[in-house]
């Protein structure tokens, strides 16, 4: 029977879950006119770490976030993915190392009103094919029980709070068991209470699972809770300060 674990298996475990050299991204206008939105990033993310990005509207983060979730190539430099070089890839390729290593949280849950939270959690797997749905469904039911949400697994999406629909979210993004997760302002439809919790939610799966997180945030009360705070400015990274491990995780207890 197929295993989440089994395509994990093969990563190469000394490689760091991202890594970009050079990274730069350009968007015609018109024929003859070109804009430069990322200047030459370089950036290297390890297996473990839970890190912001953050940076002003405008910045070029949403241009590097799909960059690195394989939405989009760069223009020129590599974009590395647990090893992988994205650049020797074809598009199936890439759509099936974005579906098995990357998990995606955005800001808007993004769930399937007329489904479950089973249904919603199964969706990677039955994307990519191949799985019984006997292992689908154990799997789908284990993550929503991770997330505390194994009770209101056959209640419909859209019968659920905020809240626990990024709690569903969560789940969704963790179903193939990947390196990294996307987290894109994954806090800011909530309110303190329902966003405190879900930021401490991925805390704990970043420790108990050694799941990589990048989140993208205008928070800066919810960056500093992080290890570590990748800035970006006008296409740039300027900083990737790591912060003190037991003082982020201590604002979180």
């Amino acid at each position: 029977m197929r295993s989440v674990v089994d395509h994990a298996s093969s990563r190469a475990d000394d490689a760091p879950v991202l890594r970009l050299e050079g990274v730069r991204r350009s968007f015609g206008i018109g024929t003859d006119v070109e804009i430069e939105i990322l200047h030459g990033i370089d950036l290297v993310i390890q297996r473990g770490e839970f890190c912001a990005l953050i940076g002003p509207s405008g910045s070029g983060k949403s241009t590097l976030l799909n960059i690195i979730g394989l939405l989009d190539r760069a223009t020129a430099g590599k974009v590395f993915i647990t090893g992988e070089d994205t650049d020797l890839l074809g598009d199936a390729e890439l759509t099936r190392l974005r579906s098995r290593s990357i998990g995606f949280v955005f800001q808007n849950a993004l769930l399937i009103p007329a489904f479950t939270a089973l249904e919603n959690v199964m969706m990677p797997q039955l994307v990519d094919k191949g799985w019984p749905d006997a292992a689908m469904r154990e799997n789908a039911s284990r993550l929503l029980g991770r997330v505390g949400l194994e009770q209101r697994k056959d209640n419909l999406a859209n019968a659920m709070s905020g809240g626990q629909q990024q709690r569903v979210a969560i789940a969704r993004a963790l179903a193939m068991n990947p390196a990294l997760v996307l987290a894109d302002e994954p806090t800011g439809n909530l309110d303190t209470k329902s966003a405190e919790a879900v930021l401490k939610l991925m805390r704990e799966v970043n420790l108990a699972n050694g799941t990589t997180f990048l989140i993208v945030t205008h928070n800066m009360e919810l960056a500093e809770q992080t290890d570590r705070i990748i800035e970006v400015v006008d296409g740039m990274v300027v900083s990737g300060t790591t912060r003190p491990t037991n003082a982020s995780r201590n604002k979180l207890t």
